[in-house]
């Protein structure tokens, strides 16, 4: 909340705080500091040229003195100023037909106009520097000199946080407002805090707030009107009791607010006492509400044009306070008022509808924060998952290299190894060869040179057919290598690198949907339907085109799909009753089929809750009641059904005659739901029902009629109906006695409660009904 209680202007806590028109705040010396002043030729332009030489005011007022209408100016020029604020409303426009005194025109005439600010604080505010006094001259005649210059030029102020200006009027700041409630927030927020020692030993001894001398004289008096501490000397030359000050109420200086310890153990009196000048803000108006009041808690706001007159009503036009005589004589006399107390309860309860809104609000947005924390963690577990796995990957890339690295080399050396081994043994066979053709050759050479013929014949045959032989051995090809030198095998590793080079996330488009969250708080079961709602996780980013529910059998058989679409609610109808479900749920979309949701279990009623169905009976039939009570509008029969089915499991209804006139012939039972609707029940393959009379009943499908069965209605009597699908029975009750033996056997299959009728007869159904255990013996039954 501190923020909320910082000036925009000096961002301390408010001091004196003054309401500006465009509902903003500020601190009244702030307020002094901001204030701009316009030359004397521009106030008397016409509006659009006021307007359009909005820059060149805010730069003339970067010369302008500050307007401290508040301490010194304001006093000393209310009196010399009332003549100069006639003649700038008379040169403003004058009559009745003006815009507004605290605005200047703008192009919209909305009162406001457009403010650039320059000379900025550091929290973007413009603040105009003090004009220092000319030599020899004191600070007081400095301060009347600016207000003989405020008589004869016209001022505005720029709020500082929207930027629209407003102008002044003769009263200066004196004109805007003073926060009062917000000047109490502010005390109570710092008693709640402490005020710092410093602050309050300044605030101690109430000091002058014109003096110029160093330090300040004591104050004697307080305008509670000007809200300035005078001393003697600055009220007898600043505030003399004559002219427009002779109304204004002079009172003592507060007495000084006890410490903090003393606020602390002191009295609710003195707590409040020293609220109103804890934190070193010296607040006229605080303390002198002490002063004035005593033990009041705070001086409340009076109105602005008629001074000691407090607010009695509210203007509903002007949406602000007012007091009896600005209904009287002011402009707010033709304006439609309200009590003032009625107008706080209204806007306190408007307030408080708001801040309802702005506390859900406020709520969800801890929420969204709580997620965008847990978002942060999950950033910083799924970055470490995801660099641990990056690792694993490369690492695994790497090892797959290497693997397929040492295979190569594998493969390289096998390759040189099998070429050694072919050069070494070429190398071996033709030495060997090469030493036998010398061998031979050198022989031969020795045989030659022998002179005996016949000795040399003895062997020429066989060195001829040697050396033929040794010819032959080198054949061609034989002093050919039979491998080559080089290595015939490239590695062709540019995919790879290409590969390498491209390896990066990839950034899919489109990813199947998450596991949908199932909203147990709106899963219900009715009777034997069950109502299922699920959602999208939040901060999903992948698109759904629809939903898949599956249901199982109630028996814990396999699930089966109920419902395929976009929608996330579905009602499922026609299960049995007393039985338990589980059911699921998956989305879907381009991408393919998402995981499962956690399956919920759903239980359906023990027992069944229904009326008459008024779509699917007859349209001579006529119920009533909500749809509990039915007759008809025609002498013949006609057939109305229930709007339960049951397939499984024992069910026990009642019917209650409410009139029975002329002995007509209901018939009770039950019925497929295409069973005709026009005859008596009974009559056709799709019905199995007891009609009775008076005085007997029969049972009767397919229009045979079989166990008549002594023992009729009347009015009052009640007619029960037991349909036990688990031992596939059809029993009748009148007046809880089992009426002729168990009526049909073997009944299986899907039935519908059913009713035939005339206009002779009403009944009303009861149904959720436990099946009754102490039902009296059967009657027994004629022919």
């Amino acid at each position: 909340m501190e923020e909320e209680l910082k000036c925009p202007v000096c961002g301390s806590l408010f001091r004196e705080p003054i309401i500006l028109p465009c509902s903003h705040n500020v601190c009244l010396p702030c307020a002094r500091t901001i204030a701009v002043q316009t030359p004397d030729g521009e106030q008397h332009l016409p509006p659009p040229l006021l307007h359009s030489r909005g820059s060149a005011l805010s730069a003339s007022a970067a010369a302008a003195p500050p307007l401290d209408q508040e301490a010194a100016a304001g006093p000393a020029c209310s009196g010399a100023g009332g003549s100069a604020a006639g003649g700038l409303g008379g040169g403003a426009g004058g009559g009745s037909d003006h815009a507004d005194k605290l605005s200047l025109y703008s192009e919209t005439d909305s009162g406001y106009g457009s403010y650039t600010p320059s000379l900025k604080s550091p929290n973007g505010v413009r603040v105009l520097p003090m004009v220092p006094a000319p030599p020899g001259s004191s600070a007081a005649a400095a301060r009347g000199a600016a207000c003989s210059s405020l008589s004869s030029s016209s001022s505005s102020i720029t709020c500082p946080q929207c930027h629209r200006s407003a102008s002044l009027d003769h009263r200066g700041l004196r004109g805007f407002q003073r926060n009062r409630l917000l000047e109490a927030i502010v005390q109570r927020y710092q008693q709640g805090r402490g005020a710092a020692p410093g602050a309050s030993a300044a605030a101690a001894v109430a000091i002058c707030q014109l003096c110029d001398r160093t330090p300040p004289e004591p104050a004697a008096t307080l305008c509670e009107q000007c809200d300035v501490l005078y001393c003697a000397a600055c009220q007898l030359k600043c505030h003399p009791s004559r002219g427009p000050f002779a109304k204004h109420r002079l009172v003592q200086p507060p007495p000084p607010p006890p410490a903090p310890s003393e606020v602390a153990s002191g009295s609710p009196g003195a707590v409040q006492g020293a609220s109103s000048g804890s934190g070193g803000c010296k607040s006229p108006g605080a303390t002198a509400a002490g002063a004035a009041g005593g033990s009041t808690a705070r001086k409340y706001p009076t109105c602005p044009e008629h001074e000691m007159e407090n607010y009695s009503m509210y203007c509903l036009s002007c949406r602000t306070p007012v007091c009896y005589l600005c209904l009287e004589e002011g402009r707010h006399s033709k304006h439609e008022v309200k009590p003032l107390g009625a107008m706080w309860k209204q806007h306190k309860a408007q307030l408080s509808q708001a801040l309802n809104g702005v506390s859900d609000k406020a709520k969800e947005a801890k929420e969204f924060l709580v997620q965008l924390k847990n978002i942060l963690q999950q950033i910083q577990e799924n970055g470490l998952d995801y660099e641990a796995c990056l690792v694993a990957q490369c690492d695994a890339l790497v090892d797959a290299l290497t693997r397929q690295k040492a295979k190569l080399l594998t493969k390289v050396t096998k390759e040189r190894e099998h070429k050694l081994k072919m050069v070494w043994d070429q190398i071996n066979h033709c030495t060997l060869k090469l030493r036998q053709s010398t061998g031979l050759m050198e022989y031969c050479l020795e045989v030659i040179k022998e002179n005996d013929p016949a000795g040399f014949l003895q062997i020429s045959d066989a060195l001829i057919k040697r050396v033929q032989v040794s010819q032959e051995q080198w054949v061609k090809g034989a002093l050919e290598p039979k491998v080559s030198a080089e290595f015939e095998l490239t590695l062709d590793s540019e995919p790879l690198l290409q590969a390498i080079h491209q390896l990066d996330f990839i950034q899919m488009k489109c990813r199947v949907p998450p596991v949908p969250l199932l909203q147990l708080e709106k899963c219900c079961t009715r009777n034997n339907s069950v109502t299922l709602a699920w959602r999208t996780p939040p901060f999903t980013h992948s698109p759904v085109d629809g939903y898949i529910l599956e249901l199982d059998d109630g028996d814990g058989g396999q699930f089966r799909e109920v419902y395929v679409g976009k929608e996330t609610l579905c009602t499922i109808d026609g299960l049995h009753f007393n039985s338990t479900y589980n059911a699921r749920v998956k989305a879907f979309n381009s991408s393919g089929v998402g995981p499962y949701s956690k399956t919920v279990v759903l239980q359906t009623s023990d027992v069944a809750w229904f009326t008459f169905d008024p779509n699917s009976g007859h349209r001579d039939i006529i119920l009533s009641n909500d749809n509990q009570t039915a007759t008809c509008s025609s002498y013949d029969d006609r057939v109305v059904l229930g709007t339960a089915a049951f397939s499984k499991g024992a069910h026990y209804w009642e019917l209650h005659v409410d009139r029975y006139d002329n002995h007509p012939d209901p018939a009770f039972g039950v019925a497929r739901a295409s069973v005709a609707k026009d005859m008596m029940l009974g009559k056709d393959d799709k019905a199995w029902a007891m009609y009775v009379d008076n005085n007997r009943s029969w049972f009767m499908h397919c229009n045979s009629h079989t166990n008549r069965t002594e023992g009729g209605v009347c009015k009052g009597a009640t007619v029960g109906v037991l349909l036990d699908l688990n031992k596939h029975t059809l029993t009748f009750f009148i007046n809880g006695q089992q009426q002729g033996p168990t009526a049909f056997s073997h009944v299986d299959g899907v039935f519908m409660p059913a009713l035939s009728l005339n206009r002779n007869v009403q009944v009303t159904l009861h149904t959720g009904l436990e099946v009754p255990t102490n039902l009296g013996r059967p009657k027994l039954s004629g022919n």
